[in-house]
């Protein structure tokens, strides 16, 4: 007999799905039993916390959904958060759950990791929770799982299966995927009005955000048809390569991209939410836009929030990019396009640059020229924000923006390091956040991964210190005591080095890249920078 839990695993592996990050618990252990017969890889992190970062991760690089295995009860309420940062971001994540046995549900009897309403508390960082309460539902809540990540806005999907469930016999099930649906074509009445804008616009803008990741070629197409500069978020940096002379990169939080959004009378925003993290980073105000608004979005809602567009075209975003580039025709082609994204660039920076911050990630990519990089909440990372670009889309993330998670990069890079095995991985974590997830540095080390951590240490939470000091209030919580990391890593099994300028920073981070295992890298605030990065 085959048992709900064994047939679970086969039915993941056929919709391709080959890492699972989990803690087994009492509740779970059924569904590690169809495990040794596949080809799947279980990564065990030691929280799961851990657990849900490390499959955001490994979504972010891929663009494929990252799958948990979670206990019931206190394992939910423990990934709960890497949950909320993956709602916030859009990124595929399917999280799959232990619950009580079905007789037990809802009598408040005090069972084993009991909670009144599991699945209603992960409604809330979820984009559906499902409980299947008959082995009958398993492969149509699965299907509806990986519809969302094929074919909708993504995010983290939900699913939770009574224990009485997981050990039923499920033999008789259709193990083989549903067919995957595509996503969303654009309309050919929203394609001809957008050629007719962009065709007549004299000072046209494109935007991207994440949602434009599997769009690059389309983006750097259109863009170089309409000689358009090009600006991006975050989870769109490396749409259009840096290194082009369209690309602006910086950020729309800065006053000259919001000017330029205002002057521009055409904007074209591509899989971008503008939410307040990525637009109103200096909590300056709304966005102003007098000109035509296009907006193309994966989700019918977020094209009515935030921003209101002059034509909402509701499509994947290089479906929609590819037609409208088929039907766009230029007669008489701007020529001011590139000297336009120059001067936004030179005038970004000459604001808000830091020759210091732009010296250290200099040396990042001096040592590791493909290098992705996680980041957290900490001080270069938000200089990174505005001011860090990429040639490639997926070679950079944080969690400084969105749900604003710390604790994060450890994990993630882990994630993202299974999921993009060839590239160098480094995380970039302040010394207060590390603290939060550093037991997953185990993890890394047992499976003989090669990240590097590198430790930005200012010794307590100085971007919180500069707000206290700021706002006149006395540093009461944020002065915390560092521990040596250096032994920590060392006690864990990883490699260690402090770094106190950028040859030693250089040559660490290229050593560290031809380990077999995790490495950390600790260098101090005040050896880099003058301090705070504004």
């Amino acid at each position: 007999m085959a048992t709900c839990g064994e047939v679970l695993v086969n039915i993941l592996e056929n919709y391709g799905v080959d890492t699972v990050f989990g803690i087994p618990g009492f509740h779970t252990i059924e569904l590690y039993r169809g495990l040794p017969n596949s080809n799947i890889t279980h990564i065990t992190p030691r929280h799961e916390q851990g657990a849900g970062f490390m499959a955001d991760g490994y979504a972010r690089v891929t663009g494929k959904a990252g799958v948990c295995f979670i206990i019931t009860g206190p394992g939910m309420t423990n990934i709960a958060t890497a949950m909320g940062q993956a709602m916030q971001d859009s990124v595929p994540m399917l999280v799959i759950s232990s619950v009580n046995r079905t007789e037990h549900l809802g009598m408040g009897e005090g069972r084993l990791h009991e909670l009144p309403d599991q699945s209603a508390l992960l409604k809330q960082v979820s984009v559906f929770s499902h409980r299947v309460t008959h082995v009958e539902q398993l492969p149509k809540v699965l299907a509806r799982a990986f519809t969302v990540f094929s074919s909708a806005r993504p995010g983290p999907v939900h699913i939770e299966l009574p224990i009485d469930v997981i050990t039923a016999q499920a033999d008789q099930l259709d193990i083989d995927a549903f067919a995957i649906t595509p996503a969303p074509a654009p309309a050919p009445s929203a394609v001809t009005e957008a050629v007719a804008l962009l065709s007549a616009a004299k000072r046209p803008l494109i935007v991207v955000g994440g949602g434009a990741a599997n769009a690059s070629a389309e983006v750097v197409a259109l863009a170089e048809k309409v000689n358009a500069p090009v600006i991006n978020t975050v989870n769109g940096k490396g749409i259009m390569p840096i290194s082009h002379p369209l690309a602006v990169g910086c950020s729309g939080s800065c006053a000259i991209i919001r000017q330029e959004m205002k002057e521009a009378d055409v904007v074209l925003a591509v899989g971008t939410e503008f939410s307040e993290t990525d637009y109103d980073f200096f909590l300056v105000g709304e966005i102003e836009m007098n000109g035509k608004l296009i907006r193309i979005d994966i989700d019918g809602d977020q094209l009515s929030r935030n921003v209101k567009p002059s034509l909402a075209i509701l499509s994947d975003a290089s479906f929609a990019l590819a037609a409208i580039n088929t039907a766009l025709v230029i007669e008489h082609p701007l020529q001011d396009g590139k000297q336009r994204a120059k001067q936004l660039q030179e005038i970004a920076r000459s604001v808000t640059t830091n020759a210091k911050y732009d010296d250290f990630f200099a040396t990042i990519k001096q040592a590791l020229p493909e290098v992705v990089i996680v980041g957290d909440s900490t001080q270069p990372v938000y200089y990174a924000l505005t001011h860090y670009e990429t040639d490639a889309p997926r070679r950079y993330f944080h969690s400084a923006s969105g749900f604003g998670t710390l604790g994060y990069a450890i994990p993630a890079a882990i994630g993202a390091k299974l999921g993009q095995a060839n590239s160098p991985v480094v995380a970039l974590i302040g010394d207060g956040a590390a603290q939060f997830t550093i037991g997953e540095l185990a993890s890394a080390v047992e499976a003989e991964l090669s990240v590097t951590f590198l430790i930005w240490n200012n010794q307590g939470y100085g971007e919180i210190s500069h707000f206290m000091d700021d706002a006149k209030i006395a540093r009461i919580g944020v002065d915390i005591y560092t521990p040596d990391f250096m032994k920590i890593a060392d006690g864990f099994g990883c490699a260690t080095a402090r770094a106190r300028n950028h040859e030693e920073l250089q040559a660490a981070l290229i050593a560290a890249n031809k380990l077999s295992g995790p490495s950390v890298i600790e260098v101090m605030e005040d050896d880099f920078v003058d301090g705070y990065p504004y």
